[in-house]
């Protein structure tokens, strides 16, 4: 199986799911036709097949090396981040004053959906990258930008995001890796971090590590803990590259999936010789990081989306080659069908590409919000894309990477007994997709922020004012003359209504009991995620039936984006009507400890 970026189904949910359309509006991208958007995804395409999908079963076989102190990646990573970096593709949403070339976060976030079908084991290095430029623009000094910025934004230089530690994993208040001041500007740090990806390589010259410590007088807890920016190789003042720091990689992580990746242990200052600056203020890392973070964690759902398509796409080949019995109606006499032909593999086919084009919309219209948030000149709309972009990006993380758990499982199941068999490849895609659901916050951190900061802290007005917007959808379709769209409106409608119960439940019950909100909070996001899929799918069976009634486009291409919105409201818009007794109900039960050892 060869896979093949699914260009033709990101530029649908682009401009028919995600609301991608406004962003010419805003005035900020005066270049931004569609000619351009269309050239930029094909050849985002052409790289990302001929370039990179070539490693992902090699890594996987062959995986990162530790050798002598140096992390060698697997044959051809090197080669293809280096034509990554030429072609321009890590550049692509930064300011053309960085060196970037000034387009939308949301094209980034296709690339990353593209990188990651591709290969997730390359693709997880460069959103890091990223991340690390969005954290120096932000709180970093004049000099520490003029040292760093552009070879980052280049990818020439690579970034990391140094975290965690061995007792100090969800819990960063445990974190004791420490920073002295040595009276010039600079820090001398000492500590160890665990599960640093690609914290050492040999795809670039140097790295940029942004780092988590104490200062010797720092408050206990989180608000105690500062960010530095601490570089593999020390830069001098012209912006060259000086003396190796006392930074090094002591061990690689044996992980279940993504061999490809260098998990890095990463030990800073075993001869006391680890250098690094501040980067934002003293005591506030942990807020500076969040920039990052939140730049990660919307990554990381896109990661899920990449992984589904290319499991999604696995399974769907397989299908149609592999022959088992007959299918229905053929008789004794007919001849064995593929198992396409069956009900069950069908109906498992359809529900990854259900759920792996729902977390694509999810995505996509996450980035659009930030994109507006950041471009748009009126100021109430800034204001209103910011509450849906920061209310989307639990949603997108947690509820995208569990259904890429979803969907890679059926292909695996799709492929039988040979999916349980490594030749085929779908087991790596199960492996791989398995840590999206752990890292930049667990599944039930993007719950409890749901459920916390987003819908508490604001009374409720962000998730009310999307439900509103999908019941306001949900009866554009139910007036629409064809029937299916009446269906799906229908579904989309009773889905809502349940969502707004849950809603109103949780903020009547919030002040008197958090325990109880908190207890609820997975099926909550569970909840939101199927309504916001349902809602963006029929989006695009809307505007599909638009297209097709006025005589234009693929027709079977149309016809299957309804049957993919209506399939989704029959099979996960119904499940997320009865989550809402699991919402209410897991307070009841109190998920009292005794129930587990009686």
């Amino acid at each position: 199986m060869t896979f093949s970026t699914p260009v033709r189904d990101m530029a649908f949910a682009l401009d028919h799911m995600a609301g991608f359309s406004a962003l010419k509006k805003t005035g900020a991208y005066p270049e931004l036709e569609d000619d351009l958007v269309s050239a930029i995804l094909e050849e985002m395409g052409k790289f990302c097949d001929q370039a990179v999908a070539p490693l992902n079963q090699a890594s996987d076989q062959a995986g990162a090396r530790l050798e002598n102190g140096v992390v060698r990646t697997s044959p051809g990573f090197k080669e293809a981040y280096g034509q990554y970096v030429e072609n321009g593709w890590n550049a692509l949403a930064f300011p053309e004053a960085a060196g970037g070339q000034g387009l939308p976060g949301t094209l980034a976030l296709a690339l990353v959906d593209a990188l990651n079908g591709a290969c997730m084991s390359f693709a997880i290095g460069t959103t890091l990258t990223t991340g690390a430029v969005k954290a120096i623009k932000a709180v970093g000094t004049d000099e520490q930008k003029r040292l760093y910025l552009q070879k980052l934004v280049s990818g020439e230089w690579t970034g990391t995001m140094n975290l965690t530690e061995p007792q100090a994993g969800s819990d960063l208040s445990a974190i004791r890796t420490k920073a002295e001041p040595v009276g010039d500007g600079r820090y001398k740090i000492s500590g160890q971090k665990i599960f640093i990806t690609y914290g050492d390589h040999d795809m670039a010259e140097n790295i940029a590590h942004l780092v988590l410590a104490r200062l010797p007088d720092a408050p206990e807890g989180t608000g105690g803990i500062t960010m530095f920016l601490v570089p593999k190789v020390h830069v001098n003042e012209d912006g060259s590259l000086g003396a190796r720091n006392d930074v090094q990689c002591i061990k690689l992580e044996e992980k279940m999936g993504l061999h490809g990746s260098p998990t890095c242990v990463m030990s800073y200052g075993d001869n006391g010789e680890c250098y690094g600056t501040l980067l934002g203020e003293e005591n506030r890392g942990l807020k500076n990081m969040f920039i990052m973070m939140n730049a990660a964690r919307l990554d990381v759902g896109m990661q899920g989306v990449g992984i589904a398509e290319a499991a999604w796409q696995r399974a769907f080949a397989y299908a149609q080659e592999r022959k088992q019995g007959r299918a229905p109606g053929a008789g004794k006499g007919g001849e064995m069908a593929a198992i396409y032909e069956h009900q069950d593999v069908r109906r498992m086919l359809y529900s990854m590409k259900a759920l792996t084009d729902a977390s694509r919309a999810i995505c996509y219209a996450n980035a659009v919000a930030y994109d507006l948030a950041r471009n748009t000149p009126d100021e109430d709309a800034r204001r209103q894309a910011r509450a849906l972009e920061e209310l989307l990006t639990p949603i997108s993380k947690a509820w995208s990477t569990d259904r890429a758990n979803d969907v890679t499982s059926l292909g695996v199941q799709v492929h039988g007994g040979m999916g349980y068999v490594e030749e085929t490849g779908a087991a790596q895609h199960m492996r791989d997709a398995r840590i999206a659901a752990i890292y930049e916050g667990t599944n039930g951190i993007q719950a409890m922020d749901l459920v916390g900061r987003k819908l508490q802290g604001d009374g409720g007005a962000a998730a009310n004012a999307f439900i509103a917007n999908v019941r306001e959808e949900a009866g554009l379709l139910k007036a629409a003359r064809r029937e299916g769209l009446k269906a799906i409106g229908a579904r989309l409608d009773a889905a809502a209504a349940a969502l707004h119960r849950s809603t109103a439940w949780l903020l009547e019950t919030a002040p008197g009991d958090q325990a109880a909100v908190l207890a609820a909070a997975s099926p909550y996001l569970k909840q939101f995620g199927n309504v916001a899929g349902g809602y963006y799918l029929a989006k695009g069976a809307m505007a599909a039936a638009l297209i097709l009634g006025e005589g234009a486009g693929d027709k079977d291409y149309l016809e299957a984006k309804i049957a993919i919105a209506k399939f989704f409201a029959d099979n996960y818009l119904v499940e997320a009507e009865g989550l809402t007794g699991a919402v209410t109900a897991g307070a009841l039960a109190r998920l009292d400890p005794r129930a587990l050892i009686a």
